[in-house]
């Protein structure tokens, strides 16, 4: 007994089998794989990100110039936009009002609210200064008309308000467009003053202002004027 199984483990292990049938299982595994491969599947080494990184590259530009086209509308030394909308008490108010003179137009997002409620105190405290030098003061937001006129009793406000809901003044004056608070993008009113001269064109332009001391370095710019 022990000599027969020494003679069979001493021949050499001839392919059982399962190794005989492996290539063809092999072949038929490589027939399914060109099947699959030949079907309308998009190819894994195509990206879908890259047709999306070549059409966001116009987007950019155009998105970018969105939010900031309102801001470049306007330059020192343009012809101002003309103007006419309600003001607080009911009347209006017109670029042609002040011709001949020298005009300081600020632009604040909402009224009585903090920042703006000084704003407009400060230019009410030096309007008689602005008019030492021939220059006339108007503040300018979406507030309705009876909204500009409580600003204005509440807080005993010279100046005239002028509503103007449908933001075609804020647009064309670049006081208009996209703004940031607590990380949430949205559109609204960028804090702008602009400073018209007698002849009717933009001397200076104050953009995304800070309001301490603003009305005081809008004056001395008049005053060099």
């Amino acid at each position: 007994m022990s000599k027969k199984s020494h003679k069979k483990s001493s021949r050499p292990s001839s392919p059982g089998p399962t190794s005989a049938k492996s290539p063809g299982k092999g072949r038929a595994k490589a027939q399914t794989i060109a099947k699959r491969s030949s079907g309308p599947a998009t190819p894994s080494h195509e990206s879908p990100s890259k047709p999306l990184k070549k059409s966001a590259a116009p987007v950019g530009p155009a998105r970018a110039g969105t939010g900031t086209a309102a801001a470049a509308v306007l330059a020192q030394g343009d012809k101002a936009p003309s103007f006419r909308l309600p003001r607080d008490g009911g009347s209006s108010i017109a670029l042609t009002d002040f011709s001949g003179k020298k005009l300081v137009l600020f632009f604040y997002p909402k009224a009585d609210t903090p920042g703006c409620t000084k704003e407009a105190i400060d230019f009410t405290r030096l309007r008689g200064a602005f008019a030492e030098i021939d220059t006339e003061v108007v503040g300018i937001s979406a507030d309705t008309v009876k909204i500009q006129d409580a600003f204005r009793d509440k807080h005993n406000l010279s100046v005239p308000l002028v509503s103007d809901e449908k933001h075609e003044m804020l647009q064309a004056y670049g006081a208009w467009g996209e703004k940031s608070m607590y990380g949430r993008k949205f559109t609204g009113i960028l804090r702008t003053t602009v400073l018209i001269g007698a002849d009717g064109r933009v001397a200076r332009l104050w953009r995304n202002v800070r309001v301490n001391g603003h009305a005081d370095d809008v004056l001395a710019a008049a005053q060099a004027l």
